[in-house]
C-alpha cells in the first residue's frame, strides 16, 4: 500500500505547520485559554488557510478534499495543541454535505467554508456515556414533535465551544427513532451554560426547551454514527501530532538535563523508555492511516476499523504521556511548563468520543467468527 502523501497534501501540511509555530505559540495558546479558551480570532486564521472548507464541495465554496486531508491538518494541529475545536468543523461539514436537503446546504455550507459560522455537535447526554444510541436525558425523554415546524427539547453536555459556536447538530427523537436537527445558538429556547475543559478549550451545557430546529435527516441514527467516526479519525489524527510534539520535547528536555554531571540522555534506562515511547507514536500513526483509508468504507467496516484505532490511539496516548512526565520529574506537572499541557491534552483526547475501554468493548462486539484474519 502506498503512504506517500501527494505534493498538494504536502503543501497543505506545510502551510498548517507554518501557522501553528508562528501563529500559534505556546504564548498565544495561554492567552486564549486564560481569556476562556476559544478565539474567533485565531479560528478566522484557520478559515483564511480554506480549512474549514476541507470537507466541502468546491460548489459550496469549499476545498472538496478528502479524510487524508483531514487527517494532514489535524495532526499540525495536535502540535500545537490548537484550542479551537476544527474537528467539530470536519464533522458538521461532512454531516450536512451527506445528510442534509439542498436548502440547508445552500443556506449553512457556504458559511462554514468560510469560516462566518462555527457549527458544532451536540450529541453527549450524562445519562447515555459513550452509547450515542441512547439519546435520552437524564430526567426527561429528549423529544423532537412538529408542529408547523419542528420544536427540539434536549439537554446536551460538553459541547464543544458550545456558548460560542453559531449552530448545533442535535439528535432528537421521532417517533421512536433518531433524526439530526439544526438549531441555531440564539433561536428561543436555547440556553448555554459556558465553561472551560481540563485542557483548557471551551465547551458547554446546552439546554434546549421546544427550540425551533429545521431537519437534517430523519435517519439521525446513521448519520450521527457517520458523525462520531469521522470525530474519532480527526481526533486520532489529532493525538498523534500531540505525541509526535511531546516526544520531541521530551528528547530536547534529556539533552539539556545533566544529573550527576551527565546528560540523563546517556542514561540507558531512560533511554529504554524514550524507544518504547517511539514505538508506541508509531503504532499509532499507522492506525490513525488506517481510520483515515477507512472513512469510506460501508459504514459497519469503518466502524469496526475506527473502534480499533481509537483502542490503539487511547493505550499509546496514555503511556507517552505519562513517560513523558516521568522522564521530566517534577516540573513535568506545572502549570508553566509546556508539556504538561501536551499530557492534559493526551488525557482529555483519549476520553473523547469514547475512552479505551468502550472500544476495546466495541472491538470485542464486533469480532466476526474471523476476526478478521482469514475474511
Amino acid at each position: 500500500m502506498d503512504f506517500d502523501f501527494t505534493d498538494d497534501q504536502e503543501q497543505l501540511r506545510d502551510a498548517v505547520r507554518k501557522w501553528v509555530d508562528k501563529g500559534y505559540d505556546f504564548e498565544r495558546r495561554r492567552s486564549i485559554e486564560k481569556a476562556g479558551g476559544f478565539s474567533r480570532e485565531a479560528y478566522g486564521q484557520l478559515a483564511e488557510l480554506g480549512l474549514p472548507g476541507l470537507y466541502i464541495s468546491e460548489a459550496h465554496g469549499g476545498l472538496g478534499m478528502g479524510p487524508i486531508e483531514g487527517m494532514v491538518v489535524m495532526e499540525e494541529l495536535g502540535r500545537g495543541i490548537v484550542l479551537e475545536p476544527f474537528a467539530q468543523t470536519l464533522i458538521a461539514g461532512a454531516v450536512l454535505s451527506n445528510y442534509a436537503p439542498e436548502d440547508i446546504q445552500l443556506a449553512w455550507l457556504p458559511k462554514i467554508a468560510a469560516g462566518e459560522s462555527l457549527v458544532v455537535l451536540a450529541y453527549q447526554e450524562r445519562a447515555a456515556r459513550y452509547k450515542f444510541e441512547n439519546c435520552v436525558g437524564v430526567s426527561e425523554k429528549t423529544t423532537a414533535v412538529a408542529n408547523y415546524s419542528w420544536a427540539v427539547s434536549a439537554t446536551k453536555s460538553i459541547v464543544p465551544a458550545g456558548d460560542q459556536a453559531d449552530a448545533f447538530i442535535v439528535p432528537a427523537m421521532v417517533s421512536g427513532k433518531m433524526a439530526l436537527f439544526l438549531v441555531e445558538r440564539t433561536a428561543a429556547g436555547v440556553t448555554t451554560h459556558g465553561y472551560r475543559t481540563q485542557d483548557g478549550a471551551r465547551a458547554a451545557e446546552v439546554t434546549l426547551k421546544a427550540a425551533p430546529a429545521v431537519l437534517i435527516t430523519l435517519d439521525g441514527l446513521t448519520a450521527l454514527a457517520h458523525a462520531i467516526d469521522i470525530g474519532v479519525a480527526a481526533i486520532c489524527a489529532e493525538a498523534v501530532g500531540v505525541m509526535d510534539k511531546t516526544l520531541g520535547i521530551t528528547v530536547e528536555y534529556m539533552n539539556t538535563r545533566k544529573q550527576f554531571g551527565v546528560l540523563i540522555s546517556s542514561f540507558q534506562a531512560l533511554r529504554h523508555r524514550v524507544a518504547d515511547m517511539k514505538m508506541q507514536l508509531e503504532l499509532a500513526r499507522s492506525m490513525s492511516y488506517y481510520a483515515s483509508l477507512k472513512l469510506n468504507a460501508p459504514a459497519e467496516e469503518r466502524s469496526r476499523a475506527l473502534a480499533r484505532a481509537k483502542y490503539q490511539l487511547g493505550v499509546s496516548m496514555r503511556f507517552v504521556g505519562q513517560q513523558a512526565v516521568q522522564l521530566h520529574g517534577g516540573i513535568g506537572v506545572t502549570d508553566e511548563y509546556i508539556v504538561s499541557h501536551y499530557f492534559k491534552k493526551l488525557t482529555q483526547l483519549e476520553m473523547t468520543f469514547g475512552d479505551t475501554l468502550h472500544h476495546l468493548g466495541q472491538v470485542s462486539s464486533r469480532m466476526q467468527d474471523t476476526a478478521g484474519v482469514f475474511a
